[in-house]
């Protein structure tokens, strides 16, 4: 093993060496990741918040609970091993409309439905209540 020759003398006396002894941890050293989703409020989507080590599940979500669960309005919190999670980018043109231009159905920007509830809104707008009646009925 060679030592490393520096002009920074906190170098030299550090005796480092130019190849560091590998130390292999033992399995009780390894921690898992896992991965953490959080739901805001309750009927949401749960949103990818984040990971955290920890060297079993029911550790993962105590780290989870205090990482992200503490910040943020949370309701749910799920931890998933990172192992366990699945992802492919190879198949993403099977998704697309771009490839099968006769299922536009899929993608939700075709259909106006937008439209028609303005024009519901614009055509039943004498028949609901003004917001200056709605307002003023809460106040009774």
């Amino acid at each position: 093993m060679k030592v490393i020759q520096s002009l920074d003398p906190r170098i030299t006396r550090a005796l480092l060496s130019e190849q560091p002894e590998m130390s292999h941890l033992t399995s009780n050293e390894l921690f898992e990741t896992y991965e953490v989703f959080h739901q805001a409020k309750t009927g949401a989507r749960h949103i990818h918040v984040g990971s955290v080590h920890a060297p079993n599940a029911e550790m993962a979500y105590l780290f989870a609970k205090e990482q992200f669960g503490r910040r943020m309005t949370t309701t749910s919190l799920w931890v998933a091993r990172t192992t366990d999670i699945f992802t492919t980018n190879e198949d993403a043109e099977l998704y697309t409309t771009a490839n099968a231009p006769e299922k536009e159905y899929r993608n939700a920007t075709i259909w106006k439905v937008r439209d028609k509830i303005d024009r519901f809104k614009k055509e039943h707008s004498s028949d609901l209540p003004s917001q200056e009646t709605v307002s003023s009925q809460e106040q009774e």
